[in-house]
């Protein structure tokens, strides 16, 4: 089998092929993609999301309608992981066009979650949570545009960081919202995750800090000014005495709801990056994500100019705290079929304002750090693990 042919059922080309019962990638490598031979990441195994390209490997995007798209060059972040040693051993299932909350897809099957069988992955990054969780992996180098590197975290039991927008090059990656998309490193621990971030920023891994700083404690999700009321959590009253423990000032706090309706900025994008393919081939599309193109074609230009507007002020807001802390989800984790569009938003409440006013998040399992800034929640997140 030549390198990047998918693995068929049966077909055993390498070890974590062999030993994944979870559905966790969408294609396994026969022969590992290397780059050097040293460097910080040197040796250690990486499953990238299958919607970021891989030069002369398959990069489907979840879709049928890529199935066998095959780049000609590899996005500037899995060159920069190559550089630093990493072994890609594989391309990470997703829903279809990273466009889910779940990790069900109709053309690659559903991820299973480990952790919690018969419960989702969360989505999109679902492989490479289900692949971390399982010891598949020791890397997994995924996407956010809405919570889709920390609520496959969350639901995995791993960690995730969604970078602050802008930080982290987005080139060879397909696009669902380029005013939110990001791309950001996923792992087994904090340590790991602060240093494939090291290496894809070119930082220095923060040092672990929490003393002196004040932490919002988040009750409830920020409104999105769309009109609908978001989920209240107290799960992160369980977190408060050890984030005191470790020197941090905890406050009940609240991020001020967004002045209008977000949503059309993001649909009227999500149209522009199918542009090529919908609605001129929406036959070719599944169900889960069809309704929402249709509903990003009646978009107003009007509407978008005020989402931009609602979007710009936001992202001028000044925390009252350091960081903040919320949980990834708040509602019953969903079972692996459930109906993605009557849970993505109650779901996803506690995750999607962050993508929206661009700052930075890192879920370890399902605690959420939040600031305007990538070495900010690393540092905590690394003070939190090492108490």
């Amino acid at each position: 089998m030549s390198r990047g042919s998918r693995v068929s059922p049966g077909e055993t080309p390498g070890p974590a092929a062999a030993v994944d019962p979870f559905n966790a990638a969408i294609t396994w490598l026969a022969e590992p993609l290397r780059g050097a031979t040293d460097g910080p990441l040197a040796g250690r195994t990486l499953l990238v999301k299958d919607l970021i390209d891989t030069a002369g490997i398959r990069t489907t995007y979840g879709s049928r309608i890529y199935a066998d798209h095959v780049p000609d060059r590899h996005a500037t972040v899995v060159q920069r992981v190559l550089d630093a040693g990493a072994v890609v051993v594989g391309k990470g299932n997703l829903p279809e066009f990273a466009w889910s909350v779940l990790g069900t897809n109709p053309w690659y099957g559903t991820v299973h979650n480990p952790l919690h069988p018969g419960k989702t992955t969360g989505g999109s990054s679902s492989g490479n949570a289900a692949a971390l969780a399982a010891g598949l992996v020791d890397l997994g180098l995924g996407t956010d545009t809405g919570c889709s590197i920390r609520l496959p975290s969350a639901a995995c039991g791993t960690v995730g960081l969604k970078s602050r927008w802008g930080l982290l090059p987005l080139d060879g990656i397909f696009p669902l919202s380029p005013s939110f998309d990001t791309v950001g490193p996923m792992g087994r621990t904090v340590e790991d995750v602060a240093l494939l971030w090291s290496v894809l920023s070119g930082r220095a891994v923060p040092e672990p800090r929490l003393d002196g700083l004040t932490v919002g404690l988040l009750r409830r999700a920020p409104d999105l000014g769309d009109g609908r009321p978001t989920e209240k959590s107290d799960n992160a009253e369980a977190w408060v005495a050890d984030l005191e423990q470790l020197g941090a000032h905890v406050i009940e706090s609240a991020i001020p709801a967004a002045c209008a309706d977000t949503w059309p900025l993001f649909l009227h994008e999500a149209a522009w990056s199918h542009r090529a393919t919908f609605p001129s081939r929406a036959d070719e599309y599944a169900g889960t994500i069809r309704p929402k193109l249709e509903a990003a074609q009646r978009v107003t230009a009007d509407a978008v100019v005020v989402a931009r507007t609602a979007i710009d002020t936001w992202r001028a807001y000044e925390p009252e705290v350091d960081l903040y802390v919320s949980p990834c989800f708040a509602v019953d984790l969903p079972t692996e079929d459930a109906d993605e569009l009557e849970v993505r938003l109650p779901f996803s409440s506690f995750l999607r304002w962050v993508n929206l006013i661009g700052w930075a998040g890192l879920a370890v399992g399902n605690m959420q750090f939040v600031a305007p800034d990538d070495h900010t929640v690393l540092a905590a997140g690394l003070a939190w693990e090492c108490r």
